[in-house]
């Protein structure tokens, strides 16, 4: 059953409406409620707000990083553990194809029902996640793999164990090294890019967002709560920090965004697998066209530059 948001409350009556037509055997009735239900996706999709995209980035029925990995890496094969204390579900990393082209996919996995959600800790990864990643990618400069990045978490786990196993010190070792990986790299914000938990796999050569996601320093509960102490300017506080795709591609803090299909990733997921796909496609061949010493120089370059705005 799809789930409906509050600005979306036109669609589902006239889905509801196409259900009951076809339980009636309505043929005319259906056709003419499809091109009503064409008119009013395009009309609310056309100019949302801030807060409506953050609401999309979270839906539940958004395509979460296992759903693109399944469907675009060909002969794939999961690697586990951090070889110092444990494999983390919320990151997961793979090795296969896409394109014909030999890559290692490292992602933030959310669950989908109860029992995967509490499994894969909501999509906050321990600092075993982030060192899990960091040995993943060695192995990827060691073999000259290019590596892809899927992000999608609320934020690191800020619990008691991971604080005490260094939760700090894994986000700033994976930024640092990163930074001067040589192989070539693509991030990607496939949902929510929640803070340093984010930015822990997301030091790349190309850094793009999906249109409907979010990337942001807190989420806008803690900004609302920070500031205000008022949950009710959570919505304000969304529009105020700039968090959607074009606002930080006008900051110049990413570098593309890919297109969603226009209902939306979570009303078209293969719509957007492919857009995803086709994107990094390109950006390999752009990157395979460098020397990987020119690759990593821009990569420090381009890392540097962010805030110096004069």
């Amino acid at each position: 059953m799809a789930s409906y948001l509050d600005f979306e409350k036109g669609i589902k009556q006239i889905d509801d409406d196409i259900a009951n037509a076809k339980i009636r055997g309505d043929e005319h009735a259906v056709e003419i409620l499809r091109k009503n239900l064409e008119k009013e996706i395009t009309k609310t999709y056309k100019n949302l707000n801030e807060f409506q995209r953050l609401n999309l980035a979270r839906h539940p029925d958004r395509p979460y990083a296992l759903d693109y990995i399944r469907a675009l890496l060909k002969d794939s094969y999961e690697i586990h553990g951090d070889r110092a204390f444990r494999d983390d579900p919320s990151i997961v990393c793979y090795i296969g194809y896409i394109g014909g082209k030999k890559v290692i996919v490292i992602a933030e996995q959310k669950g989908r029902g109860t029992k995967y959600k509490i499994m894969r800790n909501f999509g906050m990864p321990h600092p075993e996640g982030y060192r899990k990643a960091l040995r993943i990618a060695r192995l990827a400069e060691k073999f000259e793999i290019p590596i892809i990045f899927l992000i999608d978490t609320p934020g690191a786990y800020p619990g008691v164990g991971a604080e005490e196993r260094g939760q700090s010190e894994a986000i700033a070792r994976n930024l640092f090294e990163f930074s001067e990986l040589k192989t070539r790299t693509i991030a990607v914000v496939i949902g929510e890019g929640g803070s340093g938990g984010a930015l822990a796999i997301g030091v790349a050569d190309r850094l793009a967002m999906m249109k409907n996601s979010v990337f942001s320093v807190i989420s806008p509960e803690g900004c609302a709560a920070i500031l205000w102490n008022d949950p009710s300017k959570n919505e304000a506080a969304t529009k105020a920090m700039k968090i959607t795709a074009d606002d930080l591609k006008e900051l110049k803090l990413v570098d593309d965004v890919i297109d969603e299909p226009v209902m939306g990733a979570h009303r078209d997921k293969e719509g957007a697998i492919k857009a995803l796909g086709e994107y990094i496609l390109k950006q390999l061949d752009e990157l395979e066209k460098q020397d990987i010493d020119d690759v990593v120089k821009n990569r420090i370059e381009k890392i540097l530059s962010i805030g110096a705005y004069a």
